[in-house]
């Protein structure tokens, strides 16, 4: 039942139900009533819901075991991602060079998302 993922998350974060409930911009009397009519919120409100915990949508519905979304932080760059990244261009390079370029383009990426961090983007 959405109504226990909810008041699991508000106990993890020492907060009642009522109070998350207008913090995240809901009426008061909304987890009650998750709570006597065993409804699920409309996208939107999960949505609000989500975000506020940090959570996934399918954690709150009980789809998914995994609480917390991917971290939208370093991405983690493959050798299939860079083969399809430089498909024409790639092709003479030997599995050294490759994995040189590789490493190039994580640093690069790692970089651009410590600088964007410190300029608020």
């Amino acid at each position: 039942m959405f109504y226990d993922t909810f008041c699991k998350l508000c106990a993890e974060k020492n907060i009642s139900p009522t109070k998350a409930s207008l913090q995240i911009g809901l009426s008061k009397s909304t987890a009650t009533k998750w709570k006597n009519t065993g409804a699920t919120p409309s996208g939107d409100t999960l949505n609000k819901i989500a975000d506020y915990f940090e959570v996934t949508v399918d954690y709150l519905l009980g789809k998914d075991k995994k609480e917390k979304p991917a971290d939208k932080g370093e991405p983690e760059l493959t050798f299939d991602d860079f083969t399809y990244a430089m498909h024409n261009e790639s092709g003479n390079l030997s599995e050294e060079d490759k994995e040189i370029l590789l490493n190039l383009a994580r640093d690069l990426a790692k970089h651009r998302i410590e600088k964007d961090k410190r300029e608020g983007k």
